[in-house]
């Protein structure tokens, strides 16, 4: 098969979909890699590495949209790649097309095979492809928080460990999944007063395990969550529903009594965001205000660690990569139902329940795709 990989194009996206690592691989399977000019440049991976390994390097995306059976990328694609596209072509990166109707309708127009990295599945329900880049965004987004307390940047001009004599920063993480644990392994370890809020209290038992009285896990009612984010200092959003557009659990209303100059970093913007005041921001112009709350919400923060991401996420997309080229899109799906809850759109029709719901349109099973 010839898989593609261009390069990412999206504002301040320096991630890449296959490393030379990955490309060595496919090219042992028998399979044609076809490499963009530069597509690694942003994670320190150039063209001789790619042509180390095999890779067949092109000038440009149109030669390996134009050449390509599969498609490997990192973020959704830009409208001009959308046009780029074609009937039957294999599309393998992040879609989160639940909150973005013109996306889905353009891999609609165009017929691909959309499989989205966030809700393939594995074992008891986990999200094997979502999970390393949640790892890094949960990392950063303490990070992240932690700056944007900083008067230069609009904070309070709060450190969020504090010193002695001096109370930390409370952090409130909306939910314990594998973004919000991240969080708080990097909040608790600079010494921040942490408070973890999810419904699932099985996950607040393992996160009580692990960190005893340096964390507070409580359980994600209404009246819990407005008690806490009036009380943060930081709010880090960190809830997903895989596939569907993530929950309001913060309004307006509610946004404009939090303390003055406080921050927030809407890690679920990806899917909509959890903030009512959320909207989507890029590296360039990462935060906004509102009602005097910092607002960050770059849609793809680990771009901004390129290097780091770039390997995380090969090491879990390179065996469904691997099966793909292999097998066909088809059989790989029929030998792999997890991969098969990846498949978003196929032949003009959604195949995803979630997606299908959020935009009013028909629901297609995977099934009878097959």
């Amino acid at each position: 098969m010839r898989i593609g990989v261009p390069r990412e194009i999206k504002s301040h996206e320096y991630r890449v979909g296959l490393t030379p690592a990955s490309v060595q691989e496919l090219v042992a399977h028998g399979h044609e890699v076809l490499v963009q000019s530069g597509a690694g440049e942003g994670a320190a991976q150039d063209d001789a590495a790619y042509q180390a390994v095999g890779a067949t390097l092109l000038p440009d995306a149109a030669a390996v949209f134009a050449q390509a059976d599969l498609i490997v990328k990192v973020k959704e694609p830009q409208p001009p790649e959308i046009t780029l596209l074609r009937a039957g072509q294999v599309l393998f990166t992040f879609l989160h097309l639940a909150p973005d109707a013109a996306l889905t309708g353009g891999l609609l127009r165009a017929g691909v095979v959309g499989i989205a990295y966030e809700t393939v599945t594995g074992p008891g329900g986990s999200l094997p492809l979502l999970a390393p880049m949640s790892e890094v965004a949960g990392r950063m987004s303490v990070q992240v928080g932690a700056h944007l307390l900083e008067k230069s940047q609009g904070g309070m001009g709060l450190l969020l460990g504090g010193v002695p004599g001096v109370a930390p920063a409370h952090v409130v993480v909306l939910g314990a999944g594998t973004v919000g644990a991240s969080a708080i392994r990097i909040a608790v370890g600079m010494g921040a007063r942490v408070t973890v809020l999810d419904r699932n209290l099985d996950r607040l038992r393992a996160l009580d395990a692990l960190y005893g009285n340096r964390l507070v896990t409580l359980c994600a009612t209404k009246y819990q969550i407005e008690s806490a984010v009036l009380s943060a200092d930081l709010v880090i959003g960190a809830v997903l529903v895989p596939g569907a557009s993530a929950p309001r659990l913060v309004p307006r209303e509610l946004v404009s009594r939090m303390r003055t100059a406080a921050a927030v970093v809407d890690v679920a913007i990806d899917q909509g965001g959890c903030f009512e005041t959320s909207r989507p921001t890029t590296h360039e112009q990462p935060t906004f205000v509102v009602d005097g709350v910092v607002h960050y919400g770059v849609t793809n923060m680990p771009g901004n660690v390129p290097r780091s991401s770039s390997f995380a996420l090969n090491n879990a997309t390179l065996p469904y990569v691997v099966s793909l080229a292999d097998k066909g899109w088809q059989q790989a799906m029929r030998d792999d139902p997890g991969l098969r809850n990846g498949l978003n759109v196929a032949a003009g029709q959604v195949c995803h329940e979630a997606v299908a719901r959020a935009h009013g349109l028909p629901f297609v099973a995977v099934d009878s795709v097959l």
